[in-house]
């Protein structure tokens, strides 16, 4: 069984308490040939319903310093997204971790927002689904945060020691536009923390109908090393999760070991059907959209693409806030919208 990877927070607390846990190892599938350096993916983008009620939380609360802000239209993005005219796009801003150059977060405001991606969503409906956060001294950070007035899904934080003895504490909290972020500490892990004690974004959670497939896709297109495999079933998981009797999730965590940040963490609720909310996933809607990696070349990507058969679409010369360059628009299987833009 592969070993249970730090911040896959949520299959740890299921693990330790399930003893029904089962685990297998990853599938043999053929990785990329040549580098294509996208192991870790560069920014997640987030749409907001007004920039200055979502910056705060990333700014002023978690201590990610701003890398780059526009104020006005964005005819490079309007184009790449289908917006029509730059005008459609009224703010953004790209935040993270200090010191960090993965797991960025690009927060959009839009003239005219669509619906959140997650409004009425059940907890196993298909969509980019959380944003995990790292946090220095969860309990003092929480307590602060909950008599601030920020919301969390519970009145208090979990807390579980592994078989291994590392003790790991988690709460999820509320989100503006219907995003959830979850935060999670591991005792005694060293971070390139935020001077407010934050970092991320970790992985990005999203659900999905097939765990293989995905995988898959991820390993043989990106070359992604698959970090934890595990498959948790039993009257507990369908209690803790809310889940009908034999359902469970399968839950992978795919990324580099030696990089914290932009990992994919994939999971699939076996027994039951989700809505699927992927095609609600894409400008102007509110929440997690959709992820972009930055490429010195594209054309082992394309090639690459080109072999396996997965469909892409090249936009030429995008010039927007996040740099110049042509950039390749394709899917994982699930639906995740992914971006790669050249930035040489």
């Amino acid at each position: 069984m592969i070993p249970f990877n730090k911040t896959s927070l949520i299959s740890l607390m299921l693990f330790a308490i399930c003893a029904c846990t089962t685990g297998e190892p990853p599938a043999a599938v053929s990785k990329p040939q040549g580098e294509l350096d996208m192991m870790s993916w560069t920014h997640v983008t987030v749409g907001v319903a007004d920039l200055d009620s979502a910056l705060p939380l990333w700014t002023d609360e978690f201590g990610f310093d701003v890398r780059t802000r526009r104020d006005g239209p964005d005819e490079g993005l309007a184009k790449l997204w289908g917006l029509g005219g730059g005008e459609a796009i009224a703010r953004q801003a790209v935040v993270g971790t200090p010191g960090v150059p993965h797991g960025l977060v690009h927060l959009v405001q839009f003239t005219s927002p669509g619906e959140p991606v997650r409004a009425g969503a059940e907890v196993f409906d298909l969509l980019p689904k959380n944003l995990d956060i790292h946090v220095k001294d969860l309990p003092a950070k929480f307590a602060r945060m909950k008599a601030d007035g920020r919301p969390f899904r519970s009145d208090n934080y979990s807390e579980v020691t592994a078989a291994g003895g590392t003790t790991f504490r988690e709460i999820h909290m509320h989100g503006h536009d219907d995003t959830n972020i979850v935060l999670l500490e591991v005792i005694g892990e060293e971070l390139p923390y935020s001077p407010k004690g934050f970092a991320g974004v970790g992985p990005l959670i999203t659900i999905v109908p097939d765990a293989q497939q995905e995988e898959d896709f991820y390993v043989t297109l990106f070359g992604l090393e698959v970090l934890s495999k595990n498959l948790l079933t039993g009257e507990t998981i369908e209690q803790m999760v809310g889940l009908p009797k034999g359902a469970g999730l399968d839950v992978r965590v795919l990324g580099q070991e030696a990089d914290e940040f932009g990992r994919m963490e994939i999971v699939d609720y076996q027994g039951v059907e989700g809505t699927d909310r992927y095609p609600r996933a894409l400008p102007p809607a509110l929440g997690t959209l959709h992820v972009r990696y930055e490429l010195a070349d594209l054309t082992p990507l394309k090639t690459r693409l080109r072999e396996l058969g997965i469909p892409f679409e090249e936009i030429a010369d995008i010039n927007s806030l996040l740099g110049t360059g042509d950039v390749l628009v394709f899917r994982s299987p699930a639906g995740l919208r992914i971006e790669a833009q050249h930035s040489g």
